[in-house]
Order: C-alpha cells, then sequence, then structure tokens
C-alpha cells in the first residue's frame, strides 16, 4: 500500500505502518456487505439533509452530497463502480468515492456520525425492506395453498397421529393446518418489522455528538418508527437480526414439515400426491425414479437457517457495550437467511399449485386403519354409555374388525350388536368416511362445510 492510500484510510493517521495484505483480507467485509449500499445512500441522505436543516453544513455542501450520491448509484445500477478491498467496506467505498466527486462535502458528509451506528443502520433499512418482500412472499404461499385446499375440499384422507392411521380428514382441512401456520409466520415477521424499523443514526460510535442532531426528523425522512433511545444500546445490539432469524427459522420450520408430508406422500408407499415434473429430478441409473428434490432440499436448507439463529445467538453472548468488530460477523448469516427464505417461499408457492392429488389412494389409506373407531365411540356415547366405556367396547369391536380382515364398517350388524345392543343399522352411518366427515361440523373441525367456511376467511383476509 502506497503511503498515499494508507493515509486514505478513515483512522490511519495515528498508525505508523499500513494494515497486512492479509489481515486486510481477513477484516474486510465489503465484497459481500456492498448490498446495503442503497440503504447506505438513502441514510446518509437523510443525515446530510438534516444537518444541513441544523446549520452544521451548508446548502452547497448538500447538493453536492445528493448531486454525488445520485451519481454513485448510478455506477453502482450499472456495474460501474468500482469496489476496493482497501477501502475495508461499503461505508467507506462509498464515502471515498463520494469525496472524490465533490471534494470537502464529502468529507463534511461523516459530521455527527461513526461507522457503528451508520452500519447499524443500513442493516436495519435493508432489513426492512427485505421483510415486506418475505410478508408478500408469504401470502403468495397462503393463496396457493387455498387454491389446492378448495380443490380437493371433499377428498377423504386419513389424518394420522404417530405417523399411524388416526380419523379421516378433508385433504383441504389439512392444507388448511399449513396456511395457519404461515398466517402466523405472517403476523410474526410484521411484529419483527416494528422493533427492526428503529433509527441508531445520531448514536454516534457510542456515546452520541455534541453537534445539535434532530434524530427525530431523519427517522421521519427514512419511514422509521421511532429512534434507538441509548446510543450505547443503538450501535452494539443485534437482537433486531437475531429475531428476525429465529421467525425466519420458524417459517423454515413449517416448511419441512411440509416437505416431509409431500416427500412421505410422493413415495410409492403412500401415492397420495404427485408432484409436478419441474419440481423433481431422475436417477442417473433408475430410469423410473422421480424424486421430490425441491422438498428434500427445503428441510437440509432449514437446518442451514437454523444454524445461522444459533450462530447470531453464539455471536452476540459474549460481548461487552459497546460495538465490538464481531458484529462485522452478523451479515453474512442475515444475507444467507433472507436469500435461503425468499428462494424457498418462492418455489414452495409455485409447486403448490403443481400439486396432483390422487383420492383413490387416500380413501383406502384411510380405510386400512379404522379410521372411524372414534366416530363408533361417539356412537356409543350418544346411546346413553359412558364414554371410557364406550372406549373399551370399541376396542374389541375393532379385534372382530382385525380378525375378519375387513373395515369396522363392513362388519355385520349383528357382530357389532354383540358388542353393545344398542347398536342399530344407523351406525352405518356413523362408521362411513364421509359420515365421520361431516359429524364434525364444529368450528375449526374438518368437516367440508366448515372447510369451505374457513377458505373464505382466509380469502377475505388475505384480499
Amino acid at each position: 500500500m502506497s503511503q498515499l492510500d494508507h493515509k486514505s484510510q478513515a483512522w490511519s493517521a495515528l498508525f505508523s505502518e499500513p494494515m497486512s495484505d492479509l489481515v486486510k483480507r481477513y477484516t474486510a467485509s465489503v465484497f459481500f456487505d456492498k448490498r446495503l449500499a442503497q440503504a447506505d445512500i438513502a441514510g446518509s441522505l437523510a443525515h446530510a439533509a438534516m444537518l444541513q436543516r441544523q446549520g452544521v453544513i451548508s446548502d452547497g455542501d448538500l447538493a453536492d452530497i445528493r448531486r454525488g450520491m445520485a451519481q454513485i448509484l448510478a455506477e453502482i445500477a450499472s456495474g460501474a463502480f468500482e469496489w476496493k478491498l482497501d477501502l475495508e467496506d461499503v461505508h467507506l467505498n462509498i464515502e471515498a468515492r463520494l469525496t472524490q466527486l465533490v471534494g470537502d462535502a464529502g468529507k463534511r458528509l461523516h459530521t455527527g456520525r461513526s461507522r457503528n451506528d451508520q452500519v447499524a443502520t443500513d442493516v436495519r433499512l435493508w432489513l426492512r425492506g427485505e421483510i415486506d418482500l418475505i410478508a408478500d412472499l408469504l401470502t403468495a404461499l397462503q393463496k396457493a395453498l387455498l387454491g389446492l385446499a378448495e380443490k380437493n375440499v371433499d377428498v377423504v384422507m386419513p389424518g394420522f397421529t404417530h405417523l399411524q392411521v388416526a380419523q379421516p380428514v378433508s385433504f383441504g382441512h389439512h392444507m388448511l393446518a399449513y396456511v395457519e401456520m404461515f398466517s402466523r409466520d405472517h403476523e410474526r415477521m410484521l411484529d419483527v418489522r416494528k422493533r427492526v424499523n428503529r433509527l441508531p443514526l445520531g448514536a454516534a460510535a457510542l456515546a452520541g455528538t455534541t453537534y445539535p442532531l434532530d434524530r427525530d426528523s431523519v427517522a421521519k425522512e427514512l419511514g422509521m418508527d421511532g429512534v434507538c433511545q441509548n446510543s450505547l444500546d443503538a450501535v452494539s445490539d443485534r437482537d433486531f437480526a437475531i429475531e428476525f432469524t429465529a421467525a425466519a427459522s420458524l417459517v423454515m420450520v413449517h416448511v419441512s414439515r411440509f416437505s416431509e408430508e409431500l416427500i412421505l406422500w410422493m413415495s410409492q408407499n403412500f401415492g397420495f400426491i404427485r408432484i409436478a415434473d419441474r419440481f423433481t429430478t431422475g436417477s442417473s441409473i433408475m430410469p423410473q425414479k422421480k424424486n421430490p428434490d425441491v422438498p428434500e432440499l427445503a428441510r437440509g436448507k432449514t437446518g442451514r437457517v437454523v444454524g445461522h439463529l444459533m450462530g447470531l445467538i453464539t455471536l452476540m453472548k459474549g460481548q461487552p457495550l459497546a460495538y465490538n468488530k464481531d458484529n462485522q460477523e452478523d451479515k453474512e448469516p442475515l444475507f444467507d437467511t433472507v436469500d435461503t427464505l425468499k428462494d424457498t417461499l418462492r418455489i414452495f408457492a409455485e409447486m403448490a399449485e403443481g400439486i396432483t392429488v390422487q383420492p383413490q389412494a387416500m380413501e383406502q389409506a384411510a380405510l386400512k386403519g379404522y379410521a372411524t373407531a372414534t366416530d363408533l365411540a361417539d356412537y356409543l356415547v350418544k346411546k346413553g354409555l359412558p364414554f371410557r366405556d364406550a372406549h373399551e367396547t370399541v376396542a374389541h369391536a375393532v379385534k372382530a374388525a382385525v380378525s375378519h380382515n375387513c373395515d369396522l364398517s363392513e362388519l355385520p350388524l349383528a357382530v357389532l350388536q354383540q358388542f353393545n345392543p344398542n347398536i342399530g343399522k344407523d351406525v352405518y352411518d356413523a362408521l362411513s368416511l364421509r359420515g365421520s366427515l361431516n359429524a364434525r361440523n364444529t368450528l375449526g373441525g374438518t368437516a367440508p362445510a366448515q372447510v369451505r367456511a374457513q377458505i373464505e376467511r382466509h380469502r377475505a383476509r388475505l384480499a
């Protein structure tokens, strides 16, 4: 590094020798934090306008800063901007180019702030925009699942507990369970946004500044909900990034659960669904294979996002106040979490529209596990038997069905009446799959009428 380059660094006057190339590469962040450029420029322009209003810089300085930043934005958009490793990060790269373009006005821009509050502001501004995109993608996924549910309200499938056939449910009802999960994820994202959308700028390095800043006006100009009230906390905590990654991890956990079911349902042992070919791959050796690579990879990427959450928590846990260089390590896991989540939500919304349900396979599977046993118990309760006694009686009936190698609904009436003489011909309505479905006509139940009502509720919510 030349002596001129050495002196051009923002902090270099105190130092008697240049940074080693190894340390430069180790500490630089410009090649991943340059994605913050637009947020950095937006924050700088709002800061500059406030400095001018407060009489800290002149009208001419503000005009020069705005002109220089407009050119920098154009250079970044066109790919002409030269990102320099020597300048360490996105902030110094932009400031150096601004000074090159407009002279002393560029040097005055940093008055009343530090890179500590600057980077905290940039990350918050950038993440706010990404949360808005993610919220829209969550809405799109919910709508895709609603469409799938609406087409299959009357399709009967086995509901499972412990992966054992439990009770019949509507396939549409099953899909609405995921709509509920993703709707809560949407709520969480918007709630996280409130804490992300607060302004650290003006906290300076850690203690505030002697300049007469109007931090509230900067927050208002940037569309933020308020300012961080303590300068130490403002520059040093990344709990907003941790909270976002926690919310993102929950989204991915829900995606992963859905993925696991798609993988099972697509297998020959289930045969419940088909996934459109464009979301599957073949085998290099077995020509008959269609592999559910998208759900499998999403299941794997869930571990990646949860790992980022653990990494960010660990990053913060040992830091004393205020800012520490450790916090440079917050960006790559945060950026990757955002990228992974957005890509996953986009592809799952498209994939949901390409799922074809196999109703006959689902219905046959529901008949295999005595899924209407609870309906028989409920039937006996309505005939006056206490539920625990009814439960015991049905267990004996299931044993008989097993020995006859048939479903409960296929047992002759005379056989059923051996277990309880109050059983009549109407029992077969209760023991049918559709009778079981229709009987659960309470709020949140699987009856088709309830499922259709829930679909309408969700459509109104998402309109």
